[in-house]
């Protein structure tokens, strides 16, 4: 089953190639969304895909690249989205 879930990650996530390092996994896992800086220092995350999918990229969020010091993970399902590709902004 298809869902989409939007994730805010709390922590020291931007500077350290979180964005770019979600797209990665992202693309890896075989999902489509988007990663964007927030102005509150947070990282949004969205992602769409099949559902065991989804919870594995939601799994690595918690942690991030190595650089990352991931202090919160918010997570809510959201509607289905759909997106052609993960793309960072």
């Amino acid at each position: 089953m298809n869902v989409s879930y939007i994730a805010h990650v709390k922590g020291k996530v931007q500077g350290v190639f979180f964005r770019a390092s979600s797209q990665q996994q992202a693309i890896e896992y075989g999902l489509s969304g988007y990663a964007r800086n927030l102005a509150d220092g947070e990282v949004e995350v969205l992602v769409c895909g099949e559902e065991n999918d989804v919870n594995r990229m939601l799994e690595w969020l918690n942690h991030g690249p190595p650089q990352a010091k991931v202090e919160e993970v918010k997570t809510h399902k959201v509607a289905w989205q759909d997106h052609n590709h993960f793309s960072i902004s």
